[in-house]
């Protein structure tokens, strides 16, 4: 994400014909060797005969992937004089991509982050297949497609054009952005009411009951609720893409990430052998849905503790320490036990021990992370077949969210979920009805410190909401209520 600069140095050592490439360069940057000799190759330059030694600084700089390719070629190139240096040393150019062995250039990860790091005064030629997603980012950009067509940009200054910053027309069509309406679900108000507030105020969401019942469609009605990214959170979304190696581009919809429950927790939360973001990354500044909590495995919930508060996910590892942004909001559907089409009070054929295991799976602290926990109730016969096909009623719409935001930002430069301890203190100040039903309510539901502030900020997005300035006990009273289902092992 921080796209640190490597400089490529070349020397012509003479002697016998060899290519050493030093700079602890992994496995991709080691094979650059037969990439670059045979582009140069097939371009028509000439290689020199003797050995060549190729440094990349600084040199305790783990260097991984095929990017380095273009700068080595043309350090090679400007060390032959087969590319004359600029006379007044002036010239600030940044080379990234990768090349094929005929001289093409390739597309590579992280271009965006490298375009975003560019200093006032450089330069940077790309490849053209990374065009679409650097295309905003900055208006010193030259997408190539050749080493061809790099060699000419450097020869004749006279004829160089840079890629200028464009308007939303870079952007792709999107379905989302043409149109926001919610997915149709028949009934099931108190949980749409629960996914407005979660929009409203960036809170946490568990939807508990039997299949059937509409919890995927309603997570995944979120993304439609929630306003378009601000360019410099479409920037970080795109950015982590770009290192992720999803092409992506630039668009405003939030992303939605919906990971299989087998997912282990590198690729949830990031990591493995060469540094890339996980799922809670690649959902910054949107939605991750967890559908079938409990079949999750433990460990790998739990890797969600801290990315839940702090918005980020610092890895570190023996070689290497990388931090990736994390502020998303954590979507999860589950049935309140294990029988599944059968978990009803009147037919369920769970023992308790059974759905006290399978409750057990989700920690206690990974609950009490979760704003509003929500049960979602089997839909009568009658109301399926009487409902109108396509047509659904939900409480609050696309503009009710962003009037609601908008208002959370004049006030305290912040949405509900993010504010502190101080701060909330301020913008929650309840009458003395209120204080008696939260104290009632904190010594009955046994809530920790951390449950009652969320409680707090729930009943504040549910008071912006309803466009009202002071929370009301009514307000309150609807935050308590996301707090008190029974779970078996956990809490009565």
């Amino acid at each position: 994400m921080d796209a640190p600069q490597v400089i490529v140095e070349a020397h012509l050592a003479g002697g016998l014909p060899g290519f050493t490439l030093v700079g602890l360069p992994e496995t991709a940057v080691r094979e650059a060797r037969d990439r670059v000799k045979g582009a140069l190759a097939n371009c028509g330059f000439e290689f020199p005969n003797g050995r060549v030694v190729v440094n990349l600084a600084p040199a305790d700089l783990l260097k991984e992937g095929g990017r380095f390719d273009l700068a080595i070629a043309v350090s090679i190139l400007r060390a032959t004089g087969q590319i004359n240096e600029p006379e007044d040393g002036s010239e600030r150019v940044e080379f990234l991509g990768e090349l094929s062995l005929t001289g093409e250039l390739r597309g590579v990860r992280g271009g965006l982050c490298a375009a975003r790091q560019l200093a006032q005064d450089q330069q940077l030629i790309m490849p053209l297949a990374n065009h679409q997603e650097v295309r905003l980012a900055g208006d010193r950009l030259v997408p190539l497609a050749h080493l061809k067509d790099v060699v000419k940009w450097l020869a004749h200054p006279e004829q160089r054009e840079t890629l200028t910053p464009g308007a939303d027309s870079g952007r792709p069509t999107d379905p989302l952005q043409k149109s926001h309406r919610q997915l149709p679900v028949i009934g099931q108000h108190q949980a749409k009411r629960a996914l407005a507030l979660a929009a409203a105020g960036g809170h946490h969401l568990l939807m508990i009951g039997p299949p059937g019942t509409g919890k995927s469609l309603l997570a995944r009605s979120l993304p439609e609720l929630l306003p378009d990214l601000e360019t410099d959170d479409e920037m970080t979304v795109s950015a982590i893409y770009s290192v992720a190696g999803i092409n992506r581009a630039l668009s405003r919809c939030p992303p939605f990430r919906d990971p299989h429950h087998s997912i282990s927790t590198a690729a949830l939360v990031g990591g493995g052998r060469t540094p890339t973001p996980g799922e809670i990354s690649l959902a910054h500044g949107g939605a991750l849905f967890l559908d079938e909590l409990p079949h999750f495995k433990p460990s790998v919930l739990d890797s969600l503790r801290e990315p839940l508060e702090a918005g980020r996910i610092s890895i570190v590892r023996a070689g290497w320490q990388v931090e990736f942004p994390a502020r998303f909001q954590l979507i999860a559907a589950m049935n309140p036990c294990p029988a599944g089409f059968s978990c009803s009070e009147a037919s369920c054929r769970c023992r308790p021990d059974q759905v006290q295991r399978y409750q057990s799976r989700i920690s206690g602290p990974l609950l009490d992370r979760i704003d509003l926990h929500v049960v979602v109730t089997e839909i009568p016969a009658e109301d399926l077949l009487e409902a109108q096909p396509g047509r659904s009623e939900w409480p609050h719409d696309r503009n009710d969210v962003i009037r609601a935001r908008a208002q959370q930002l004049s006030r305290q430069g912040c949405l509900n979920s993010e504010l502190t301890t101080p701060e909330l203190e301020q913008v929650s100040d309840l009458d003395s009805a209120g204080k008696t039903l939260l104290k009632s309510a904190v010594q009955r539901l046994t809530l920790s410190a951390r449950g009652l502030h969320r409680v707090l900020r729930v009943a504040r997005s549910a008071a912006d909401l309803d466009g009202v300035d002071q929370v009301m006990t009514d307000h309150l009273a609807e935050a308590l209520g996301y707090r008190t289902f029974s779970w078996s092992g956990h809490r009565e």
